[in-house]
């Protein structure tokens, strides 16, 4: 009888513990695991990228324009950062970097291998375009995490690439700059980020997309950021027309050296969160970004020089400040994938370039980038794009491996790559541009007047300096 009343009360006891067994398994389930180091690199880096739009971006334009537009430039680019900030959390995140995949992970917390062939394995819609599964961060919690950076929460990861969609908008203002009204920039920056940026990110930056499927490389922006933004600012600003005189009175000088040259300093630090902070983690990668990206601007910056010393007989700052934005915007796309020889190639190349452009062929087309913007940007970053296929090597990434580490074919790739990127920005902002003029009542530009008065007080009833 004794040996029934145990067996009763053991089973009883069976009972009780195997279910609860039960949970406790399911509670230990592999998950991530956050690197403190990583992460705090990621936020550095965010508020490095900030950096690059306010303050640099704008005191780096708005040096460069007349003095009575100064602040209109500079709330360009503010107005960027209050309008897409917004716009990022509601949906524009989730419609970039979230499709219906669930995440799992390997014992030790990394993601595992599959949860990304799952993803990329996904076909039609997804190759375009995320889900809304994440739209006002829903599901976010402060310790999940993405599937591109699984060692840092995804708080952190979704502020970074925040940043990028700030910036890359805000460059557009320096093509339009003195003649396109507040409220068109307003609606533009809003229509922009979701018909040209958003569609350009997912392609190449999730692995659904159907351009990083294809296997194009893109580290840090050559072809979301630069190109995506110079091509829409020469579309742009053709559309507007040139500012009133263009061409004929003689050109403005700059209205503040000073300003460009702290612009283009900030801009300088900022891109080592821009390039380096996109290996998402403080590693051998990030510091190889970062002496790439350190040595391609130099280079860029001293070509730019040179060339003007032989032609113009005077090297100037702002020359030389140009050519070190040129050279950042080259590197961009490359940073994570080149060692420092390919760096020296891509400074040296881009200032050619781009320098080319600019004493020849703006103005043989007399097309008026005030500022510009497609001749440092979008060939810039079109140039970078295509020598990552050229020298990326294997050895700084396994992931990349361009025509000198033998795979010629990835600049086919990447040439693909750069047409798509083409193709969107020009048909897309025609598109927003058309819609823009329509939403504002035909106010996409303001009028004769308002230019010869100056955009700071025409636009904003404000100026740099008070007349007291």
């Amino acid at each position: 009888m004794k040996s029934h009343v145990l067996k009763f009360w053991a089973a009883l006891a069976a009972m009780a513990i195997l279910p609860a067994a039960g949970l406790f398994a399911e509670a230990a389930k592999p998950g991530p695991v956050i690197n403190s180091g990583d992460t705090a690199w990621v936020l550095t880096s965010s508020a490095l990228v900030l950096l690059m739009t306010i303050p640099a971006l704008a005191l780096f334009y708005g040096g460069l324009v007349r003095k009575k537009n100064i602040l209109s430039v500079i709330y360009y680019s503010f107005a960027c950062a209050i309008v897409v900030s917004i716009l990022w959390v509601i949906c524009e995140y989730s419609l970039i970097f979230h499709v219906a995949t669930p995440l799992e992970f390997n014992a030790d917390g990394s993601l595992a291998k599959k949860t990304i062939d799952a993803a990329a394995a996904l076909t039609g819609i997804h190759q375009w375009i995320g889900s809304l599964k994440a739209a006002f961060f829903n599901g976010i919690g402060i310790n999940s995490v993405h599937y591109n950076a699984p060692t840092i929460p995804e708080n952190a990861y979704s502020m970074f690439q925040l940043m990028f969609a700030i910036i890359t908008v805000a460059l557009i203002s320096g093509a339009i700059a003195e003649r396109m009204s507040f409220i068109g920039w307003f609606v533009f920056i809003i229509l922009w980020s979701f018909v040209v940026y958003m569609p350009i990110a997912h392609l190449v930056w999730n692995p659904e997309g159907l351009l990083a499927q294809k296997g194009a490389l893109d580290f840090a922006g050559g072809l979301v950021v630069h190109a995506s933004s110079g091509v829409s600012a020469l579309v742009a600003c053709i559309v507007l027309g040139p500012r009133v005189g263009h061409g004929k009175n003689p050109v403005s000088p700059p209205s503040n050296v000073g300003y460009v040259f702290i612009g283009a300093a900030l801009l300088w630090v900022g891109w080592f969160g821009f390039n380096a902070g996109s290996a998402v983690a403080a590693n051998g990668l990030a510091s190889s970004a970062f002496m790439v990206t350190h040595i391609a601007t130099a280079m860029a910056a001293l070509t730019w020089l040179v060339l003007e010393w032989i032609i113009m007989k005077k090297p100037s700052v702002i020359g030389a400040c140009t050519g070190a934005v040129a050279g950042l915007v080259a590197i961009t796309p490359a940073s994570g994938f080149v060692n420092v020889e390919g760096a020296l190639a891509i400074g040296t190349v881009v200032s050619l370039i781009s320098f080319t452009f600019m004493s020849v062929f703006r103005k043989m087309f007399k097309y008026d980038d005030a500022l510009d913007v497609f001749s440092v940007h979008g060939l810039g970053g079109t140039w970078g794009a295509i020598a990552t296929g050229i020298f990326a090597v294997s050895a700084v990434n396994s992931g990349g491996k361009g025509f000198i580490d033998g795979n010629p074919g990835q600049v086919l790739t990447q040439l693909m790559s750069v047409g798509v990127a083409w193709a969107i920005a020009i048909v897309g902002t025609l598109i927003c541009l058309f819609l823009t003029n329509l939403i504002t009542g035909y106010r996409l530009r303001v009028t004769e007047k308002e230019e010869a008065e100056g955009l700071d007080i025409s636009q904003h009833g404000e100026q740099i300096e008070s007349s007291n």
